[in-house]
C-alpha cells in the first residue's frame, strides 16, 4: 500500500490526475485478469487521455458560454414538425465550420432556435473547436466595455479567431455607427475562413434597417448571406405551449 501512496504523489507531481484516480481498480482488474504490462499500461493511458479530454471539453464549453442545459440530446424534435430533425443532427456533425459556412435561424420567440444554436455549440466544442456564444446586444455591451478598459483589440482578436461565432437575438435592435464598424470587422474577417450562427426574430429583410449606414449594413449583409444554411422555424413558442393553464404571462 505504502508504494502506491508513493506511486500516486509521483503521477500527481507529473500532473496525471487520470491515472490516479483509476490506479487501484486497474491493479485490481489487472491481477484477476492476468493482463500483461503492456495491456496494464495501455488501460492507465486511456485513463489519463479520457480525463484530459474531459477537463479540455469543460474548459472549451466554459469558455464559450453555452452553459450544460441545452444540448441537442435534450432537445424535443417532437414539439415543432417545421423543425427538420435531420438536417440539424446534419449541421451538429459540424462540417460547415470546416468550410466556413454560416447558419441562419430564423423564426419566432421560443421555437427552439437558441437551443439548436447551443446544441450544435455544444457538439463543435466537442469536435474540439474553440466557440463564442453571445447575445447581441451583450455583444455590442461587451465590445465598448472593452474599448473603454483599451482592451478591444483583444476582445476583437477573439471575435475573430474563434473556430464558430454564436450570435442570438441578431437584429434585436437599432445599433450605432462603431458597433456596425466592428460588426463589419468581424464578419468581414471571418467571410469563408470561419462559420457564424446567427439567430433572429425578424425576417431576413428587416436586418438592414438596424444599421445607420446603408453601405456598411450591404457589406455585412452580403458577407453573411455567402454559403449560409439558412433554417426558418414556424409555430407557436415552447414556452407558451408547456405553460401552465391560467397562467397568462
Amino acid at each position: 500500500m505504502e508504494h502506491i501512496t508513493s506511486i500516486k504523489s509521483q503521477l500527481t507531481r507529473l500532473k496525471m490526475s487520470g491515472i490516479v484516480d483509476t490506479l487501484e481498480i486497474r491493479l485490481m482488474e489487472a491481477q484477476s485478469n492476468n493482463l500483461s504490462y503492456s495491456e496494464f499500461l495501455t488501460l492507465l493511458l486511456n485513463d489519463e487521455l479520457e480525463k484530459r479530454q474531459e477537463r479540455k471539453l469543460k474548459l472549451l464549453i466554459q469558455r464559450a458560454g453555452i452553459g450544460n442545459q441545452q444540448t441537442m440530446e435534450n432537445f424535443d424534435f417532437t414539439f415543432n414538425p417545421s423543425i427538420n430533425a435531420k438536417q440539424i443532427r446534419e449541421l451538429s456533425i459540424c462540417r460547415f465550420a470546416g468550410k466556413g459556412e454560416n447558419i441562419f435561424f430564423i423564426g419566432p420567440t421560443g421555437t427552439g432556435k437558441t437551443h439548436l444554436t447551443k446544441g450544435i455549440c455544444h457538439h463543435a466544442c466537442r469536435f474540439n473547436l474553440t466557440v463564442g456564444y453571445y447575445r447581441f446586444y451583450e455583444l455590442f455591451n461587451m465590445l465598448k466595455e472593452s474599448d473603454l478598459k483599451n482592451r478591444l483589440s483583444q476582445t476583437m482578436k477573439r471575435m475573430t479567431q474563434v473556430d464558430l461565432l454564436a450570435i442570438d437575438d441578431f437584429a434585436f435592435k437599432k445599433i450605432d455607427q462603431f458597433s456596425a464598424e466592428l460588426l463589419y470587422a468581424i464578419v468581414d474577417s471571418r467571410y469563408r475562413q470561419k462559420s457564424i450562427i446567427i439567430t433572429s426574430n425578424r425576417a431576413i429583410g428587416d436586418w438592414l434597417d438596424i444599421f445607420p449606414d446603408p453601405v456598411v449594413a450591404n457589406a455585412i449583409m452580403d458577407r453573411l448571406a455567402h454559403s449560409t444554411h439558412q433554417i426558418v422555424i414556424k409555430g407557436e413558442s415552447f414556452r407558451k405551449k408547456f405553460r401552465p393553464k391560467g397562467d397568462k404571462n
